[in-house]
């Protein structure tokens, strides 16, 4: 059986309210501030004092504050996921259409003209870098 209370109403009004990518206190958007929130207002308190957490829900707090991340770093803002690397949006130039050189026939070849636009650029940290230079780690 199931009861309607305006505490449950409260509550799914609350989780369906749509967030924007919110800016910490010196004006940047910051991923652990943003996952922070989603997990205070997901976390259950056991009798016990034990914190849990669904896995549902913990899956929807990730996907939702990647996706405020994203849209965070389409704005203009670079965005820092603590050890894995950082997000920002990069300038790709506009090309004029003419005639290049194939660089594996030596023949010319028409190249179509390209717009300039806006595309992601991922960045990695110098540590996970140096991981990958090791070739102990292979």
């Amino acid at each position: 059986m199931s009861h309607y209370s305006p505490f449950m109403a409260k509550k799914a009004a609350k989780k369906s309210a749509k967030k924007t990518a919110k800016a910490s206190s010196n004006g940047k958007y910051s991923f652990i501030d943003d996952l922070m929130e989603e997990l205070h207002e997901i976390i259950q308190v056991d009798k016990k004092g034990s914190a849990k957490i669904k896995k549902t829900d913990l899956k929807s707090a990730l996907e939702s504050s990647f996706e405020r991340a994203g849209k965070a770093a389409a704005s203009g803002q670079r965005v820092r996921f603590p050890a894995i690397g950082a997000l920002v949006r990069s300038e790709v130039k506009a090309r004029k259409a003419g005639k290049q050189m194939n660089p594996f026939t030596g023949e010319e070849m028409m190249v179509a003209a390209r717009p300039a636009s806006k595309k992601p650029r991922w960045s990695f940290p110098k540590s996970l870098k140096e991981t990958f230079a090791n070739k102990r780690n292979w």
